[in-house]
């Protein structure tokens, strides 16, 4: 398997990882993994956006309702 190397990191973010490593019971090479890992499976900022726009252009084209008056019948239940 390939392997990376990070060199110049800052001894304080070293000193974070290894804690962090420690805390979950982990050696600092599978922490680090860990953390690449999750920080590729989940959605970039723009990928966000990208869908969050999408969600709102498909809301925009619907009516909606006025939830005040559900609110109200709700409160005299």
């Amino acid at each position: 398997m390939p392997g990376i190397l990070v060199r110049n990191l800052d001894t304080e973010i070293i000193e974070r990882l290894k804690a962090r490593a420690q805390q979950g019971g982990r050696s600092l090479q599978a922490e680090v993994k860990i953390i690449l890992e999750r920080s590729v499976r989940e959605p970039s900022m723009t990928e966000f956006r990208e869908a969050a726009s999408r969600i709102q252009k498909k809301l925009a084209r619907r009516r909606h309702s006025d939830s005040t008056t559900l609110i109200r019948e709700d409160r005299e239940r």
